[in-house]
């Protein structure tokens, strides 16, 4: 088989060791042509992982971008334009990859041409934990309803290969011609721990014809490193919140229809607010009505992100432009089309 070009992009903030381990399982891979990007948002790191990405960098192994800004989906956007693969593959810094994950990804884009985005399988600890036991062949049909799929979709004990409407950030894949042809890119406007941001992607992506399919067969293990990445901003902190349902309704106002949003906002109310299940939280009355105080909160930051920036998704990136798409290199992008600062302030 001739194989395509993966790019496997690892936008990083904060780790240490289990970085290094990451990157050690990804250049293990069996795969004939792949590059490894390193989109790094760490200002300081520990001796002994900076000495380990030095290494890697001068050996040839890795690509190592260092930024001055912090931001998981512009982070996403910055690999995109110094990658140079047929296919996209973003990985978290915490995971356990086994053999042959590369060729996993690949072999359903090689056989499926209807496919853009492939969704794989995440052994994630936590959730295996809580049901070791639950095996689904089947997704549910809400799990399709933009309005309410996103309590309903599961890529972690799910064990056949299917249809599903997003994929989990730390292991999706995507065509290249998805940022290049169809001129997509992630929505720097979400914030934090950026939740939603891949589901809002795949949204996008959804408009173009292609669809995501979950391929269980391209699985890796999450770790859920308990210190780094997101959990730099405790859960129960008023800007963790307020960004959470921020993300949320910036997904819905986005992206749905009246009637789809009002299911997702009332979903989410339930949940979240009310704490019924899945979520499972404390029904105190004092606890509701903080919850409700940060539902509101983050609904009017939404609409004020909206306001404020209109139909602009980048904050941090530059957009891909025609020059670069010139000549032999129309479907690839060259070095150097991203900023190494921001655009604009944080925001």
């Amino acid at each position: 088989m001739n194989w395509p070009l993966i790019s496997v992009i690892v936008p990083t903030y904060q780790r240490e060791a289990v970085l290094c381990a990451t990157l050690d399982d990804v250049l293990r891979q069996d795969y004939p042509h792949y590059e490894v990007l390193v989109v790094d948002q760490t200002q300081h790191h520990a001796p002994e992982t900076q000495t380990h990405l030095e290494q890697l960098q001068q050996g040839g192994k890795i690509q190592w971008f260092c930024l001055d800004w912090a931001s998981l989906p512009g982070a996403r956007n910055y690999g995109v334009a110094k990658a140079k693969g047929d296919i996209i593959l973003f990985i978290d810094d915490d995971v356990e990859l086994p053999a042959g994950y590369l060729q996993a990804h690949a072999q359903v884009f090689q056989s499926r041409p209807e496919v853009g985005a492939v969704a794989g399988r995440v052994f994630d600890r936590m959730k295996l934990a809580d049901r070791p036991d639950l095996t689904i062949e089947d997704l549910p049909p809400e799990a399709m309803d933009p309005g309410i799929a996103w309590y309903y979709i599961d890529l972690v004990h799910t064990v056949k290969p299917q249809q599903v409407l997003t994929a989990r950030g730390c292991n999706m894949a995507y065509r290249r011609d998805i940022f290049t042809h169809h001129g997509l890119c992630f929505d720097e406007r979400f914030r934090g721990n950026a939740v939603r941001e891949e589901s809002d992607f795949c949204l996008q992506l959804r408009r173009t014809g292609y669809i995501v399919w979950y391929s269980p067969e391209a699985h890796l293990v999450h770790l859920g490193e308990e210190t780094g990445g997101c959990h730099d901003i405790t859960t129960r902190s008023l800007k963790y919140q307020v960004t959470f349902y921020h993300n949320h309704f910036l997904l819905g106002l986005k992206n749905l229809t009246p009637g789809q949003a009002l299911r997702l906002f009332g979903r989410l109310f339930d949940c979240h607010v009310l704490g019924n299940p899945p979520c499972n939280k404390s029904g105190s009355p004092i606890k509701i009505v903080t919850r409700f105080g940060f539902y509101c909160l983050g609904f009017l930051d939404a609409v004020w992100t909206l306001i404020k920036t209109g139909k602009r998704h980048r904050l941090y990136t530059e957009p891909l432009t025609a020059s670069t798409l010139a000549g032999d290199e129309l479907a690839k992008l060259p070095e150097g089309i991203a900023p190494e600062h921001p655009l604009e302030s944080q925001p």
